[in-house]
């Protein structure tokens, strides 16, 4: 049976540990401009959210932010 020579460290140990958590954001499509964004917020390209305009985009910017 394999044992351990020696027991792990606890900075091994979460080391290991924390890339259990890692996941990519959800992003789903603008239904206004079929463009990805992330759910529940305002689409930076259009500008809507839940079917009404919110904001007018910039058309300098075409959806970077600084």
């Amino acid at each position: 049976m394999a044992v351990p020579k020696q027991k792990q460290s606890h900075s091994r140990t979460t080391k290991r540990r924390s890339q259990h958590k890692i996941s990519s954001p959800s992003i789903n499509a603008c239904p206004q401009c079929h463009s990805p964004r992330r759910p529940h917020r305002v689409c930076p390209v259009c500008g809507t959210y839940a079917g009404r305009s919110v904001f007018e985009p910039d058309p300098e910017h075409h959806g970077h932010e600084h």
